[in-house]
């Protein structure tokens, strides 16, 4: 299953905008992984909603341990497909660095805010002016001066665009695919959240057992095997057994998928220049990808016991926006001395947009209860 001849190497990077000295001990994919660790943006995802708001329960994911997750499905793959594993590991860890707090809720929110003024708020793009512009860290350059393959990853992992589409992406070759090793990501967090996310489901009780079995005809499948071979395990142990495995069977079709995929490319190049991409999953595993996404989006995504949560964040993101909108005066001084020459509406969409879940909450606490 070797795809080593595709496995992009450090050395035909086309480098970083700020040209540095080479470290003598890391290459420099290794030292980007490093440098976005190290980041407070990284650090923030902490307090961000992966699926269920912080204090739902200790125990369920949020955007920072989804995005280890991610980075380590990411990275086994990679190294069973003889790919780079530290491009492909670096970039699953800054996948989701630009994501707003209350995840989807809170980029539907702050897209809906730019639209009123023809803009909008994407948060790959976001991602990129996070590690471009915000990430101030270095007295030799702003942000944090990473690789070109990495930046454009964090454009490109999840979709594709034409020369001219998305202007502030004009850079990063449109028009061509990314390397092999980014293209990974996309299929990888699909893996990490369709199975995390009904981990967590399940144990708030929104995902009972039957249902999957139902909805889900491998979970199905693998249910009835733990039955055999476990029969007096209780549930709970039981759903470990078939989560465990679902990963296995995702992660075995997308490295047979992909494999089959690129059997006639004899390089990076014709990775870049192929017709569609070639990170994909077998038809089998393909369908149980498909089978789990639909019955979150229905089960899960969408449900009563998260719409509070989901309206409620929605309208505090608009109460904020609205209100430094009125009183730009409000936000940090140094924030608005970085972002000078920003259209207002932009600078605050940006400020919104690097909260956590906590400092939101707190921040519309403190101008529209300050006295409860």
């Amino acid at each position: 299953m070797s795809l080593a001849r595709l496995r992009f190497l450090p050395e035909q990077s086309r480098g970083r905008r700020y040209p540095e000295p080479q470290d003598p001990y890391r290459n420099e994919f290794q030292r980007d992984r490093d440098r976005i660790i190290h980041s407070r943006a990284f650090r923030r995802m902490v307090d961000k909603t992966q699926v269920f708001a912080s204090g739902t329960s200790d125990h369920f994911r949020n955007r920072l341990t989804h995005s280890l997750e991610v980075a380590q499905i990411t990275r086994s793959v990679a190294c069973a497909l003889e790919l780079n594993e530290d491009l492909a590991e670096t970039l699953a860890l800054v996948h989701d660095v630009g994501h707003p707090p209350f995840a989807h809720s809170g980029e539907a929110a702050l897209a809906a805010e730019m639209r009123e003024f023809g803009d909008t708020f994407d948060h790959n793009q976001h991602g990129l002016r996070i590690v471009e512009q915000f990430e101030s860290r270095y007295a030799r350059f702003p942000g944090l001066n990473l690789t070109f393959e990495v930046r454009e990853g964090i454009v490109k992992h999840s979709r594709d665009f034409a020369p001219g589409e998305v202007p502030a992406f004009n850079e990063y070759l449109p028009g061509f695919k990314p390397p092999l090793e980014a293209q990974l990501v996309d299929l990888c967090d699909e893996i990490a959240y369709n199975t995390a996310d009904l981990d967590d489901a399940y144990s708030a009780g929104l995902t009972p057992v039957d249902a999957i079995r139902q909805a889900v005809p491998k979970f199905d499948e693998l249910w009835v095997w733990t039955a055999r071979q476990f029969p007096d395990a209780p549930e709970r142990k039981r759903m470990h057994e078939v989560i465990r495995m679902l990963i296995h069977h995702l992660v075995t079709g997308l490295i047979e998928g992909t494999t089959a995929a690129c059997a006639g490319l004899g390089n990076v190049h014709e990775v870049r220049t192929a017709p569609q991409r070639v990170c994909q999953f077998t038809a089998k595993s393909g369908e149980t990808d498909k089978q789990l996404k639909q019955y979150l989006l229905r089960n899960v995504y969408h449900s009563d016991w998260l719409r509070e949560d989901r309206e409620s964040a929605m309208s505090r993101i608009h109460d904020l926006f609205q209100h430094f909108l009125k009183h730009p005066e409000e936000l940090p001084p140094g924030y608005t001395v970085d972002q000078k020459g920003e259209p207002l509406h932009r600078v605050v969409c940006d400020y919104i947009a690097g909260m956590t879940d906590g400092f939101l909450n707190r921040t519309w606490q403190a101008v529209f209860e300050p006295f409860k």
